[in-house]
């Protein structure tokens, strides 16, 4: 069922459409390099193979699963042998290439002698070296839609020479759907699932719901913890926890858990969250957070869940600062860019003969012996306003403190100034 014109090829409107830059491209016969980056199934492939179809192309395929230099090297030289072919040379998994094999490209890729065509579900910009990224036109693809993959599942059971259609096996239009939400956007995946659904029915019989249900329960989600799924939905996580949105904070965690992801991996972002995101608006938070992370270490999968879903709905339902976090960067910015500050002398220590004889702590306050702990000595040689509180939960009586602290020693100076 793979497609053999770009006309054939299911979804990515906004890349294949009339008005977009690659179809241009390729109807001139003018393109370079390119890498197509996105989810499984996608049709990354297919659109390499096609595009060197409708070019009328010298295809070499190559797995960077299971091709060397050696190999890479052997088609370059082929390449370069019969420049007449017009050579494109089609790469799947170009992440698994490692930097040698990667600049082992570069000269021919440069001299045109070759036309790259990489695909990759891995992030372009971690995985590719930048030399050979800037001599290519990087599109990313998205998944499919639960439409597109339903109406290609549809061509797919009718379809008599490539497809089902010979078995005779058919399938309500509702079967269609719920396979196509099944597959997560990957089509080879549902195409898979179908497969099977059909080959278990009866002949000339019927795929049933009961028998999408069954399959449903053996599936395994979408979901790659060791690339890009691992970052990004880490990354919504955080985001929705930031947000205050416990929906979507529970969500993104189950879709982490159900894809394998580590635990303690989960845990140590919500520590970090508790901090970065949270602070001194309601501390607890950071407390929270560790003791999940110790859930995580003394109890273990699966029952940690409970821990973790506990500290993310504590922390998505918290009140949000980030004084910290800004408070600690603008103290950092200070360090970097202003000539150091010296201890003052009354700060020093004065635990031994020869720091007392020098003055060391000699006028120290000590703080408790005061109002509210306020002495109105100054603890910076020259002051810095470095933590600003935010408005949210407890930093809100926190500002209030700090101004009142504030008044009560201009007002102690001010009378030491006056005796």
């Amino acid at each position: 069922m793979r497609p053999t014109c770009l006309a054939e090829v299911v979804g990515h409107k906004g890349l294949l459409g009339s008005e977009a830059l690659l179809p241009r491209l390729i109807k001139a016969d003018n393109f370079g390099s390119l890498i197509f980056y996105g989810p499984p199934g996608c049709g990354k492939t297919t659109l390499a193979e096609v595009i060197a179809a409708e070019t009328q192309s010298q295809v070499v395929r190559v797995n960077a699963v299971l091709s060397g230099a050696a190999e890479l090297r052997e088609v370059l030289s082929d390449a370069r042998r019969h420049p007449e072919r017009k050579t494109v040379l089609v790469v799947d998994e170009i992440h698994r290439f490692n930097k040698a094999q990667q600049d082992l490209l570069l000269p021919d890729v440069e001299s045109g002698v070759v036309r790259l065509i990489g695909c990759t579900t891995h992030n372009p910009g971690l995985y590719v070296v930048p030399a050979l990224l800037s001599r290519s036109h990087l599109f990313r693809l998205d998944p499919l839609t639960v439409p597109e993959i339903a109406a290609f599942l549809g061509r797919a059971l009718t379809e008599k020479e490539n497809g089902l259609g010979a078995l005779g096996i058919k399938a309500s239009d509702k079967v269609l759907q719920l396979v196509a939400e099944m597959a997560s956007g990957d089509l080879r995946r549902a195409l898979n699932c179908l497969e099977t659904l059909v080959l278990s029915a009866p002949a000339l019989g019927t795929v049933t719901d009961e028998a999408v249900a069954s399959f449903a329960r053996e599936r395994r989600i979408r979901y790659d913890n060791g690339g890009d799924d691992h970052y990004d939905t880490a990354s919504a996580f955080i985001k929705s926890l930031r947000g205050g949105d416990p929906d979507a904070a529970l969500y993104w965690l189950a879709l982490m858990l159900e894809g394998g992801e580590e635990p303690r991996f989960i845990a140590r972002r919500l520590v970090i969250c508790a901090s970065e995101d949270i602070g001194l608006a309601d501390s607890r938070a950071l407390g929270v957070a560790v003791a999940a992370f110790q859930a995580c270490e003394m109890v273990g999968a699966p029952e940690c869940e409970y821990a973790l879903a506990h500290a993310a709905l504590f922390l998505a339902l918290s009140p949000k600062s980030n004084s910290a976090t800004t408070g600690i960067a603008a103290a950092k910015e200070a360090v970097r860019t202003q000539p150091r500050q010296e201890v003052p002398l009354h700060l020093k220590d004065s635990h031994t003969q020869v720091a007392q004889r020098l003055g060391q702590g000699g006028t120290y306050r000590y703080s408790h012996e005061y109002t509210e702990g306020i002495s109105g000595q100054d603890y910076l040689s020259k002051p810095l306003a470095l933590y600003q509180p935010g408005e949210a939960g407890a930093e809100a009586q926190i500002a209030e403190r700090l101004v009142r602290w504030r008044a009560l020693k201009a007002s102690i100076r001010q009378r030491e100034g006056q005796s």
